[in-house]
């Protein structure tokens, strides 16, 4: 009964943060069953069935505040699906003693991205407003959909970076549609651990819990997304899917650690977290206190109650001499 306690609140958590910020419900969620002690394709697909409903219910969610921009949601969404499909697929035939730490590499490998990614840039949106396209987008979300299933997460981690990055559209509708082109993944990354493992090793006691955990949190997380600071959020989850896979790994028969050794590798990784941390919320506050382009309260400058409209760039005023000149 705890467990299920624990894993509901891990779903509200998770989902929380990745409504908010795009990305890390399937790493945190599956980071969590792996420490516990389930099989790795089993904690996959579990994670997998729960996403079907907590996507559904962020992606409404998301829709109701505007964040969706719906060509985007199937033009990565679809590619996405086919990706996760395969993924799932793969990670079904390995075995567990090869499949476990594989999936902590690659978890360990998307948690020291979300770490270093917002603790060092926050949500940059520099090249906000460039055109999306079709080759961009289709090969991201086949990449996307492939470590999404093989990793247990990974939609959000590669999805909203790339997105955000190229600049295309606005921060806001880069989560939102990220979140919501994530049900078709989930559907489609569940069918294929449907198809490679049928239900063996599936606790739907797990799915069911971690899904009424997310159903509670996504509307909230929907609307925090104007709010919240993602800087501080992703350093934190980041740190905590760090250190718990690289508990996985010392432990595993590929590196089997001596407790000394394991125990001081995991004193460095908790200091240069809490430092983390603690950078991404003076960097926050700064640049609040100054007035500048808050990169990580609020997704529309204009929108920020704390900043409001100074912390939109505006061109240089053009006065008389330009006039005299025209």
């Amino acid at each position: 009964m705890r467990s299920l306690v624990l894993l509901g609140l891990v779903g509200l958590a998770a989902q929380l943060v990745d409504g908010s910020l795009g990305m890390a419900y399937g790493v945190t969620s599956t980071t969590l069953l792996l420490a516990i002690g389930a099989n790795p394709a089993a904690a996959s697909a579990t994670v997998h069935l729960a996403e079907i409903g907590t996507t559904l219910a962020s992606g409404a969610s998301h829709w109701r505040f505007g964040n969706v921009d719906w060509k985007v949601v199937l033009k990565i969404g679809i590619p996405g699906a086919i990706g996760a499909f395969a993924g799932a697929t793969v990670l079904s035939r390995l075995s567990t003693e090869v499949a476990a730490p594989v999936m902590s590499i690659i978890l360990l490998s998307l948690g020291l991205y979300l770490l270093i990614r917002f603790t060092v840039r926050g949500l940059d949106r520099k090249n906000l407003g460039k055109p999306l396209r079709k080759r961009f987008l289709a090969p991201l979300g086949l990449v996307g959909g492939f470590l999404d299933a093989t990793g247990g997460g990974g939609w959000g981690p590669v999805g909203t970076p790339a997105l955000l990055a190229s600049g295309r559209i606005e921060p806001r509708k880069v989560i939102g549609s990220i979140d919501t082109s994530e049900f078709l993944v989930a559907l489609a990354a569940s069918a294929g651990f449907l198809v490679g493992i049928g239900s063996a090793g599936i606790d739907f006691a797990w799915v069911g819990v971690l899904l009424l955990g997310g159903l509670i949190a996504a509307p909230i997380a929907a609307w925090l997304v104007r709010h919240i600071p993602p800087r501080v959020l992703g350093s934190a989850v980041g740190g905590v899917i760090v250190l718990t896979n690289t508990r996985t790994l010392l432990r595993s028969d590929w590196i089997a650690a001596p407790g000394g050794v394991a125990i001081a590798v995991y004193i460095v990784i908790a200091l240069a977290w809490v430092a983390a941390v603690a950078y991404s919320v003076r960097r926050h506050l700064a640049e609040r206190d100054v007035g500048g382009p808050v990169l990580d309260k609020a997704n529309n400058p204009a929108d920020n109650p704390e900043t409001g409209p100074v912390a939109v760039e505006t061109p240089a005023r053009v006065d008389e001499p330009a006039a005299e000149t025209a």
